[in-house]
């Protein structure tokens, strides 16, 4: 009997004795996350996935990373100095991210543009929908949902020119705006500026709203921590009809309204929950003074990794805003109502392109 027949007669073909192609073309379940069969992956879906999980370490992890590092370099005889210069010009600048953003807003173009990027667009990918003209002599306030986790579409969308922003839009800047404990992290905070970013204080949104030169993409992710918390497969819930903040800032200052909608966004990241992860955030809550979430992604190793689903950006038509300098509470009302039904509606102009065929609901909360 040829060797091989014997093998198999006596079962002792083994994974030695298979070909490494079908060995690597096998999936194992492993904790429950299908692993991939990385020698069969062309080299752009690994830096597409390498990309995507340095940016989400880089956001999660890396604020305690550099607090720690930064602390141990001050102990260094020689790199305690540069370290110490740095921190002064953080002291001296730290107030820019309030004022508008690094160099008006527009960041760094090489930074913007760098090319990784490109592979964070392609990893879901990233699409940015027009649905009406925005003419740069005008500022505006673009009002995004749903937050998700962390809001990845409007991320690669609006802080990077990966999806081309400012193509679809000629003569705007961009500036997503974020947590103002961002831009107290040494170095991250560079990042950040130099990505266009802004405070989400309410002086720097006056203070980019009111840019005499127009042309201010003024990008706020409105449902904030608590509809992150909310952010879980299924049917979209946003946070939007106590979210009076907005409205008021828009017609104090007297500058459109854009609706905002990012499709898939709420699958590609759930949360860690129990009453143990309830316990943490709450404690969190207290001595940070914001609430984290704890994302979930493709698996146990890979959870910060999120899946791979198209994230498509749809902005919607700009609502006119009349300046009032002190709104009251029935005009703060009427214009929420009306982005209300603007941005419902685009959701449900939209929906059965980009979730075909499923029963999916927009269930907007207080």
């Amino acid at each position: 009997m040829p060797r091989i027949e014997h093998m198999l007669k006596d079962g002792a073909l083994n994974e030695k004795s298979m070909s490494r192609r079908g060995h690597l073309a096998e999936r194992a379940m492993v904790l429950d996350m299908r692993w991939a069969p990385l020698g069969l992956l062309p080299l752009s879906r690994r830096l597409q996935t390498l990309t995507v999980a340095m940016w989400m370490f880089t956001i999660f992890v890396g604020p305690w990373i550099l607090y720690l590092t930064t602390s141990l370099l001050l102990l260094h005889p020689v790199l305690r100095w540069p370290v110490l210069l740095y921190l002064a010009w953080l002291c001296l600048d730290r107030n820019t991210g309030d004022q508008g953003g690094r160099r008006n807003g527009r960041g760094w173009s090489f930074v913007r543009g760098c090319v990784l990027w490109n592979y964070f667009r392609d990893y879901f990918p990233v699409r940015l929908v027009k649905t009406a003209e925005l003419p740069p002599d005008k500022n505006y306030l673009l009002c995004a949902y749903p937050h998700g986790v962390i809001g990845l579409g409007v991320v690669c969308s609006f802080s990077t020119d990966a999806v081309g922003v400012r193509k679809l839009f000629p003569g705007t800047t961009p500036n997503l705006v974020t947590l103002r404990h961002g831009f107290i992290v040494p170095f991250l905070r560079e990042m950040l500026l130099s990505q266009g970013i802004i405070s989400a204080a309410e002086s720097s949104l006056r203070c980019a709203l009111s840019d005499p030169r127009g042309g201010r993409l003024v990008l706020l992710v409105v449902g904030g921590a608590r509809e992150a918390q909310l952010s879980e497969p299924g049917h979209y819930r946003i946070v939007l009809r106590r979210r009076k903040g907005f409205v008021r800032l828009a017609l104090q200052q007297g500058v459109p309204l854009v609706p905002v909608f990012t499709f898939n966004e709420h699958r590609v990241l759930s949360q860690v929950h129990g009453s143990a992860m309830t316990t943490f955030k709450q404690w969190f809550r207290r001595v940070f003074g914001f609430l984290p979430v704890v994302p979930v992604g493709r698996g146990f190793f890979s959870f910060f990794v999120p899946h791979r689903l198209p994230l498509t950006v749809v902005v919607g038509a700009p609502i006119p805003v009349e300046r009032v300098a002190e709104p009251s509470q029935e005009q703060i009302q009427e214009l929420l109502e009306k982005f209300e039904k603007a941005l419902v509606d685009l959701f449900h102009e939209h929906k059965e392109k980009y979730h075909p065929g499923e029963y999916i609901r927009l269930i907007v909360e207080e």
